[in-house]
């Protein structure tokens, strides 16, 4: 008596991929101690000056989260909280020499993992994938929609 399917179910589809993805690519940086999340932090604090407000927005993080991802990173030397030099008032996240080492370390792994997946295809149907991610990303999927009841992301296991 369930409903005949008149489309692809892309939900299923796009989160059992992104969910395998995940576990993938936390496998790889637990090999080097690293959560993606901590990998996230280090990178993008790399990149310029952010705040923990500017990198939780870029990791798609909560406040709890942030603040226990950079105190693992201060934990393990990799990062350090300091006094932004453009806003006194502000703290930035910056990477330590270490860090910067492990960054370019995580961001070998990530890139690996990524290329790992998408040899799995064929060579002519790896750019039209990514195309086409990149198309919805910027375009139809790029801004979630307010909901009255927030839909929750699954929870990560440690």
């Amino acid at each position: 008596m369930a409903p005949a399917h008149t489309e692809t179910d892309l939900s299923f589809l796009l989160d059992h991929t992104s969910h395998v993805l995940r576990t993938r690519m936390t496998a790889a940086l637990a090999e080097i101690g690293l959560t993606p999340r901590m990998h996230c932090v280090l990178v993008h604090a790399l990149e310029e000056e952010r705040t923990q407000v500017q990198l939780a927005e870029i990791g798609d993080m909560d406040k709890t989260t942030m603040v226990v991802t950079v105190d693992a990173l201060e934990k393990a030397g990799l990062a350090e909280r300091r006094p932004s030099t453009r806003d006194r008032r502000a703290r930035v996240i910056a990477v330590t020499e270490e860090g910067a080492r492990v960054a370019a370390r995580s961001q070998a792994i990530a890139d690996g993992v990524h290329q790992d997946t998408l040899a799995t295809l064929p060579e002519d149907q790896r750019e039209a994938l990514v195309t086409a991610l990149n198309a919805l990303v910027g375009g139809h999927l790029a801004t979630p929609v307010e909901n009255p009841r927030p839909v929750r992301r699954a929870r990560e296991r440690q």
